[in-house]
């Protein structure tokens, strides 16, 4: 993966430090619209931070704030010692670079030329590219794996790509400090890891701020340093992910409407109706896939002393055996244990 070159101009990572923050908006009656209750935090140079919430939290409200688009209703954010609110554009420009939803309309613009306006910050008066700003440019595509894009116009990107593009218009920037709301929105599976990946190497071998909001829960509890979870009842708390779990965080955050945290797994649940409960044996590699299997279909493992309606076992050697009877396949196994349902009943 290739590293993008250093600027000159480039500064290391920045702690940015939340006191009493509240967010929200100004309204005619005179009464302001409070959408997060104050809150103190750190956003430490050198981590990913993952901001997770359901919709209408404040999620985009509260990164507005910290990128300086909006003013706090109350508090203060403090980059390294000094108050946001006393940079001007200028300065922000160098040390904050932002990527938002909003999908830019620029018609015949070439994907090359859009992430070389990431430059524009240190083209000076003229706004002319040095030939170190164009190569800063493509390395950024290069490190976000869209150099075969440069030719493309922006309007013939899909949504998937028009998002490494800005990530790779904001590495182009060498800020600092780097704000990103969804930018793993519409992207498949791998391109997500592949984002998540690519933005935790900024962070930790760069030493570079990074703080996301999203809604991949599982993906933020896997690869983020630092999570950021935030409710409208429940305000925002802060921690690593394995400390929100054993805290019981996940649960009251987002396990609603048949949904469950499991904390040794960190994993999120659907909760399903138990149909019978099973007796689980073996310890073949492939257990835990059997395992969900049955779970989805309502099969739970039963514990000590509970009626089971059969037991299952999986073995490498063996395979998967219901009740003495070997099934080659998960699909077998359901249909033997539905059969033995509908034998019981």
């Amino acid at each position: 993966m290739t590293r993008i070159e250093e600027a000159s101009d480039q500064r290391p990572g920045a702690d940015i430090e939340i006191e009493d923050l509240s967010t929200g908006y100004s309204s005619g009656s005179g009464q302001p619209r409070v959408v997060s209750a104050p809150f103190s935090a750190v956003l430490r140079r050198g981590e990913l931070t993952c901001l997770l919430g359901p919709n209408g939290a404040g999620k985009s409200t509260l990164m507005r704030t910290l990128t300086a688009f909006q003013p706090p209703l109350a508090g203060r954010v403090m980059i390294d010692g000094r108050d946001l609110s006393s940079f001007d554009s200028s300065e922000l420009s160098k040390l904050i670079g932002v990527v938002l939803t909003d999908r830019l309309q620029l018609g015949a613009t070439k994907v090359g030329d859009l992430v070389a306006l990431g430059r524009a910050p240190y083209t000076g008066f003229w706004g002319r590219l040095s030939a170190a700003d164009h190569r800063m440019a493509s390395d950024a595509m290069a490190r976000v794996g869209i150099s075969d894009l440069s030719e493309r116009l922006v309007a013939d990107l899909s949504d998937g790509e028009m998002q490494k593009v800005m990530i790779a218009k904001v590495l182009s920037q060498q800020t600092p400090v780097i704000f990103l709301d969804e930018p793993t929105a519409f992207l498949d599976y791998p391109s997500k890891v592949e984002i998540m990946q690519l933005l935790r190497s900024l962070a930790r071998d760069e030493g570079k701020t990074v703080f996301m909001s999203t809604h991949d829960l599982e993906l933020a509890f896997q690869v983020a340093d630092t999570l950021w979870l935030i409710d409208k009842r429940l305000g925002v708390t802060t921690g690593t992910p394995e400390d929100l779990a054993m805290a019981g965080a996940p649960e009251r955050y987002f396990c609603r409407d048949g949904v469950r945290f499991d904390a040794t797994s960190g994993e999120f649940r659907i909760d399903m109706e138990c149909r019978n409960k099973v007796a689980i044996d073996g310890s073949g590699r492939w257990r835990p896939l059997v395992e969900r299997a049955l779970w989805r279909n309502g099969y739970f493992p039963a514990v000590s002393g509970e009626e089971v309606s059969a037991t299952v076992k999986v073995e490498d050697s063996d395979g998967i055996i219901v009740d003495g009877e070997h099934c080659g396949s998960v699909a077998a196994m359901l249909s033997r244990l539905s059969a033995i349902d509908g034998r019981n009943g």
